[in-house]
């Protein structure tokens, strides 16, 4: 017997990912993410599957194990536990840590090891600041967000020595270093890392390469100064770096970069794919490129799904995973010809599967659909939620006044009569994009499908997987360029019966909060408004965000502009009852933006609610207390079911 998902369902949720397929190819180490609702609290560990099936089993205990990496022997898994490197043997018993806050104050990185198997690079903060400390801001960059105030303090490169546990930091300077690769021949670490003295945390960054060991050379940049680099690989010959990147500093499209070793200028790889290339992290799944002989597997977006491409000799070739699949992690073990890989689709959620990629041999943009199929290791969320299903969902792509082509998808319960309420809701970045399969963070649609709704998520312009320049359409125009794409293809649902046109809400949260708020000064179609994580002042924010800098001075334009674009400066014009729900330690969208919105609609007699959530960041909704994101969906639900009833 089957029943639909429901909002209470996310304490049951179990989540794998960061997939590590050991280097003979026969087991996967990944980090499975569960709900602890007695402690109010998201526990992590490692787990395991054999690649030649069999049920998982649990490594770690959590509550704060991550980031699984095996030895180059497969041998040992190496981890993180609270922020500290730990060792755990292959063939069972405990863990040993190797960084410890005597060694290591602020803690490690996720750790890459050497192709020899002697040493861990990882980059990290490079000094602990108590929490109560005087912070000392002399430069840009002085707060992240889920760090918090960070002040002066840099992520820096470091190595630690297996056997002695000796920790060497490598660099040094008032700019951030991401993650290390080492070169084939062990000698050389390559990282991206910013390129101004005055560190904004978004900023021009590059390739760097520095020596390891005595005598070792000194850290130089590799890349362009000007342009914007993010995971960094090594060719297997040592010739040339992979870069996850971009030529320019600006808005559009991540390309998969050749960097030659003598700094002349990077080659593209991927640009006739014209689809951003996705390295990976919170809320943009993809993974670190890398190498399977002379082939190069990455991930992509393409309307809405991360997916996974080859290139090889024949060009560029889609995984032989179905399109709509998302691809939200990526290990390869070449030797074995194997990639370990965390899928989900229209019907279930996140597991880990393995795919051959001796078999996966077409050269076509599209893969054939009798090509080989991926073997799935693990059903997570079919044992935690037995008998769940999720109410169907239908892509559309509508065309609006100027031509431009919208693609979403519409959920609703099979069964569901035509003529109800609707709920539109607008997705964050703005570049980032509603995907075609399941989705564990926006429980409230499920919810509200059960109650006989219609669920419109739209792919607005400046959204990704439609081409860069779809990407960057909205650019100096937020809202004036995208409004319509909203308010046009619910019209057309309207003239065609599908919804009530008095029974119309509308959500969204971080760019999808500004848009609500946008649209709610233009339209008198909605009879109720929930932002989330909302930007209504922009002249405010490029003050205060931590993205705010890259926000007014590449997507918006002109400070003439920052002011035409604010909801702030429209709010005369709001009429619908409002919701603002935001997270009290969200730095990217800061706290006062919600603030300003709830004390501009009051003052002129809109009725209006702000919730804060204490302590949570801007991405609390990904991996936030349980409790909060639960309360995020019953307020919404409650909102727009109360004042759309008739």
């Amino acid at each position: 017997m089957t029943r639909p998902l429901t909002i209470d369902d996310l304490y049951r949720f179990e989540i794998p990912g960061d997939p590590a397929l050991s280097p003979d190819g026969e087991r996967v180490a990944y980090t499975l993410t569960t709900q602890d609702a007695g402690n109010d609290r998201v526990i992590r560990s490692i787990w395991e599957v054999r690649g030649g099936g069999g049920p998982a089993r649990r490594l770690t205990h959590g509550p704060a194990d991550t980031a699984p990496r095996w030895s180059p022997d497969g041998t040992r898994l190496a981890f993180l536990r609270a922020g500290q490197l730990q060792l755990l043997p292959a063939d069972g018993g405990e863990a040993v840590a190797l960084t410890t806050p005597a060694n290591c104050p602020a803690g490690a990185g996720t750790p890459v090891w050497s192709p020899d198997g002697s040493r861990i690079a990882f980059a990290a903060p490079e000094a602990y600041r108590e929490d109560s400390a005087p912070v000392v801001i002399d430069a840009l960059g002085w707060k992240a967000d889920g760090a918090g105030l960070i002040g002066s303090l840099r992520s820096q490169l470091f190595v630690v020595e297996v056997d002695s546990g000796e920790v060497v930091q490598l660099t040094e300077g008032d700019r951030h270093v991401g993650p290390p690769s080492w070169s084939p021949d062990g000698t050389r670490l390559a990282y991206p890392a910013q390129t101004t003295a005055d560190a904004a945390v978004f900023g021009p960054s590059a390739a760097h390469v520095v020596g390891v060991g005595e005598n070792a050379p000194e850290p130089r940049r590799v890349g362009p100064a000007d342009g914007l680099a993010g995971p960094v690989g090594w060719f297997p010959d040592g010739s040339a770096l992979l870069v996850v990147g971009r030529t320019s500093f600006g808005v559009g499209h991540a390309e998969l970069l050749r960097q030659p070793m003598d700094g002349s200028a990077p080659v593209s790889l991927s640009a006739a794919l014209d689809r951003n290339v996705m390295g990976g992290g919170p809320g943009y799944p993809g993974a670190m490129p890398q190498f399977h002989g002379d082939d190069i597997l990455f991930c992509a977006r393409d309307r809405g799904a991360t997916r996974l491409y080859r290139l090889g000799a024949d060009g560029i070739s889609a995984s032989p995973l179905p399109a709509g699949t998302g691809v939200s992690g990526c290990s390869v073990a070449a030797g074995a010809g194997r990639a370990a890989v965390v899928v989900c689709d229209a019907t279930r959620f996140a597991e880990v599967v393995l795919l051959d990629l001796d078999a996966w041999t077409s050269g076509e943009p599209e893969p054939a659909s009798a090509g080989p199929q991926p073997a799935r290791l693990t059903d997570h969320m079919a044992r935690s939620l037995p008998g769940i299903t999720l109410h169907p969902f239908t892509e559309r792509e509508f065309t609006v006044a100027d031509g431009t082509a919208v693609h979403g998808m519409i959920t609703r319960a099979a069964d569901t009569p035509p003529g109800g309420p609707l709920l539109v809701d607008v997705h964050g970045g703005p570049h980032n994009a509603w995907a075609p399969h399941s989705d564990p963070v926006h429980l409230y649609h499920q919810e509200l499908a059960s109650r006989g709704w219609t669920i419109l998520t739209l792919n607005v312009r400046a959204s990704d997987g439609y081409g860069e320049a779809f990407y960057t359409a909205a650019v100096g125009a937020w809202g004036e360029t995208d409004e319509q794409d909203i308010l046009q293809p619910v019209a057309t649902l309207v003239d065609e019966g599908l919804v009530d046109p008095e029974r119309i809400a509308l959500t969204g949260y971080s760019y999808g909060g500004y848009l609500t708020c946008w649209l709610s000064t233009r339209s008198d179609l909605f009879a109720a408004v929930v932002p989330g994580g909302v930007l209504v002042d922009l002249k405010s924010m490029a003050g205060t965000s931590e993205e705010g800098h890259l926000i007014a001075g590449h997507e918006i334009g002109g400070p003439e502009r920052l002011t035409e674009l604010s909801p702030i400066s429209h709010a005369d014009a709001v009429r619908a009852p409002t919701l603002i729900l935001h997270g009290g330690a969200d730095d990217t969208c800061p706290v006062g933006q919600a603030e300003q919105w709830f004390h501009a609609l009051r003052t002129r007699d809109v009725p209006a609610r702000l919730v804060v959530y204490p302590g949570s960041s801007h991405l609390f909704l990904l991996d936030g207390r349980p409790s909060h994101r639960e309360d995020y969906s019953r307020r919404l639900v409650d909102w727009v079911t109360t004042h759309t009833n008739r």
